[in-house]
């Protein structure tokens, strides 16, 4: 650690948390929003607080924040914030409100940080928060694995749309959109939907036989051949947890990308469908929306689809790389040191 790095660390410090369904970030700053550079960061294993035993949950979060936080800089924590899938601001009561809050008190102690503001809140709050000016009120969109929107009034959640999950929603997020790949292969072997690459791409990346993928797309694939490729796909799908049907949301933007023209539809119609939940929210002209996710960043695959749709509705739209800064930004509010 540099000199000047441990200058840096000799002042009050704030940590925020983005605890998601795949892992959790720690990042490190300064309690006054002096605009310099985070000071560490740390990773660790899932942080739902609904669906992560809260023994488990606090062994993840400890495992982030330490690597976070150097040797000797325990001491200058004033406060820390939390967004964390599963929880909300809105309703301490709430169970994911009171197992985060729960995990991230044991943690702190577990690692020697003196007691000090905590607050929990989404990751949806969070991500909201991550925007500049870390603003109070608006909308906020998240896509990723999952799907969901959600008004924001004074930094809380009011209103909610969608995010209720793989089985009853999440419409237009990575699982719906990989879900609608397996759908599409399936469909071209037993002859109820067109060609598409994506048969044969779901297959590869299922580790399946090369000899019982589709020779190609233009159709030209016997019956027999089709009965083995879904004898095969089946039991491969049905083996892993739903939610992993995710994974298959990229072969879909990349036979896109190649002017696929199911890959396409299905693009087309997941940007249809998250703009939707937004309009369900009725925002206002010029309205802000932060949008977060893999499939809206700068990168992402929807993101000039979405854009396109929300034009018309006539909100501006924000993209931000996920919540550990808007945490950074409430823990600062929450210790006092507000926000720039």
């Amino acid at each position: 650690m540099s000199n000047d790095l441990n200058q840096d660390l000799n002042q009050d410090l704030v940590i925020g948390l983005d605890a998601g369904g795949t892992r959790t970030r720690a990042v490190l700053a300064a309690a006054a929003d002096d605009g310099g550079p985070l000071l560490g960061e740390g990773a660790g294993g899932p942080g739902n607080a609904l669906t992560v035993p809260v023994p488990r949950l606090t062994e993840h979060l400890t495992e982030a924040i330490a690597r976070a936080l150097p040797e000797g800089a325990h001491g200058n924590v004033v406060a820390v914030a939390g967004g964390f899938a599963g929880a909300t601001a809105a309703s301490p009561d709430d169970p994911g409100h009171v197992n985060a809050r729960s995990a991230l008190t044991a943690a702190l102690a577990r690692l020697g940080i003196p007691p000090g503001p905590v607050a929990v809140c989404s990751d949806i709050e969070a991500a909201f928060a991550a925007a500049p000016g870390a603003p109070a009120d608006g909308l906020a969109l998240v896509a990723g694995t999952g799907a969901v929107a959600m008004r924001i009034t004074g930094r809380r959640g009011t209103a909610t749309v969608d995010g209720d999950g793989w089985l009853l929603g999440d419409e237009g997020s990575g699982f719906w959109i990989g879900r609608a790949a397996l759908r599409a292969g399936l469909r071209m072997a037993d002859g109820r939907g067109p060609a598409t690459a994506l048969a044969a791409a779901v297959g590869r990346a299922l580790g399946l036989p090369a000899e019982v993928l589709p020779y190609d797309t233009d159709g030209a694939w016997a019956r027999s051949h089709r009965e083995t490729y879904r004898r095969h796909l089946l039991p491969a799908v049905m083996a892993d947890a739903p939610i992993r049907l995710a994974r298959f949301a990229p072969l879909v933007a990349e036979a896109a990308e190649e002017k696929d023209a199911v890959a396409t539809a299905i693009l087309d119609e997941a940007a249809d469908q998250l703009a939707y939940t937004v309009r369900a929210l009725e925002p206002a002209p010029g309205e802000r929306i932060v949008a977060t996710g893999g499939l809206l960043g700068p990168e992402g695959p929807l993101t000039a689809r979405l854009t396109a749709r929300l034009r018309t509705l006539g909100p501006t739209l924000d993209w931000v790389a996920d919540g550990s800064r808007g945490a950074v930004a409430l823990a600062r509010l929450a210790g006092g040191g507000g926000v720039r």
